[in-house]
């Protein structure tokens, strides 16, 4: 449940809510995203939180990363550290978690409603935390990917579950399709 004049906030926890887009089958338009949100109330602020790797000329996630910041997000990243696990992966990780929670901590006295996109059940006490502040939570993730990408505590805590499958139609659009050398003889 939104109010039009309440003061609203988003946090999205970038891979996380692309791995619930990608295990429903679509990507997301963060122009409608940004649109429907504003359409819900008074956005104060859009924040966007990834890893990026350093160590690559190119990453895949840039051009999104470059994009949302010139259209409206607050982009907050950091480098994503790459390790060799004990059966020598080369592993890499990007913990955005303690941002985003103190980015929401300081804004909780100037919004009323903060929607969180992520599943991660380490949010709970963040959640617990804004509420206790008298700001109300929307979380969006979804339980009909198998398994479910929410955790069960961060979805009974929340005062609002959005389901991200529910805004397919409104925020999403269809996977882009990577063409393979294989699709141009076909064609």
């Amino acid at each position: 449940m939104f109010y039009r004049d309440e003061r609203l906030a988003l946090f999205i926890d970038g891979s996380n809510l692309y791995a619930a887009a990608k295990s429903l089958g679509f990507d997301i338009d963060y122009k409608l995203l940004r649109q429907e949100f504003m359409r819900r109330g008074k956005l104060l602020r859009a924040f966007y939180y990834t890893a990026l790797l350093d160590s690559e000329e190119y990453s895949p996630i840039r051009p999104l990363v470059d994009w949302l910041h010139y259209n409206g997000f607050t982009m907050v990243t950091k480098a994503a550290k790459e390790y060799t696990d004990s059966q020598g992966r080369r592993k890499v990780k990007g913990n955005m978690d303690i941002e985003l929670a103190v980015d929401a901590m300081e804004l909780a006295p100037r919004m009323d409603h903060a929607v969180l996109f992520s599943g991660d059940g380490d949010f709970r006490p963040l959640v617990e935390s804004l509420q206790r502040a008298g700001v109300r939570v929307s979380v969006v993730s979804t339980i009909r990917s198998q398994p479910p990408m929410i955790a069960d505590e961060l979805r009974r805590q929340a005062d609002n579950f959005i389901e991200l499958e529910e805004l397919r139609d409104v925020i999403g659009r269809p996977p882009r399709h990577v063409e393979q050398p294989q699709d141009r003889a076909t064609a």
